[in-house]
């Protein structure tokens, strides 16, 4: 059985990549394969960057709330779909059965 070895990272590193995903807008997935880390790990550095830094973000402009709410409501009217789908297909599968 072979081990995997953990690797440790200095926390220079975490900040400046955690800063990168931030600060260019970066998806999480991609980066982590990018850099040869855990999706999940990225993310941990990511959300500590953030609470780091909270106060460093501007406030969202006008806009960007504007932006925010609509996307907020195309958010729930996809569930809603993806769940009424869900219900379709498990119907029609247990009709011919």
């Amino acid at each position: 059985m072979v081990m995997a070895t953990r690797r440790s990272y200095t926390p220079e590193y975490k900040d400046q990549i955690a800063r990168m995903v931030v600060e260019e807008s970066r998806a999480i997935p991609s980066t982590a394969r990018e850099i040869g880390v855990n999706e999940q790990t990225l993310r941990n550095w990511v959300n500590a960057y953030r609470q780091a830094h909270a106060g460093e973000e501007p406030p969202l402009t006008i806009s960007e709330r504007a932006r925010l709410r609509e996307l907020e409501k195309e958010n729930r009217e996809l569930k809603l779909e993806k769940e009424f789908l869900g219900k379709a297909a498990a119907f029609f599968a247990s009709e011919y059965r």
